[in-house]
């Protein structure tokens, strides 16, 4: 099934990617451009994502920020910015 009909993306991309360490919508942008264009299908994947386990995200519940910066993702947190 199509999540993001702008760049032809499916769920089974979605759930590839997260799986490989993108955490967020902005993660899944990065590596698919879904969610670039008409933004409709960014609930979709925030959806798939859910809350599940996501090194990344646990990291940065550890305080551990720096790390994950480190590890690819050159732009801040969207925790950081509170």
């Amino acid at each position: 099934m199509y999540v993001c009909s702008c760049f032809g993306i499916t769920e089974k991309q979605v759930k590839e990617h997260a799986e490989a360490g993108a955490c967020t919508p902005r993660q899944i942008a990065s590596v698919s451009k879904a969610g670039t264009d008409c933004g409709s299908c960014v609930r979709r994947i925030q959806g798939i994502l859910g809350r599940g386990a996501c090194p990344r995200r646990e990291l940065l519940e550890q305080g551990q920020s720096a790390a994950v910066l480190a590890a690819g993702d050159d732009r801040p947190a969207l925790d950081e910015a509170a």
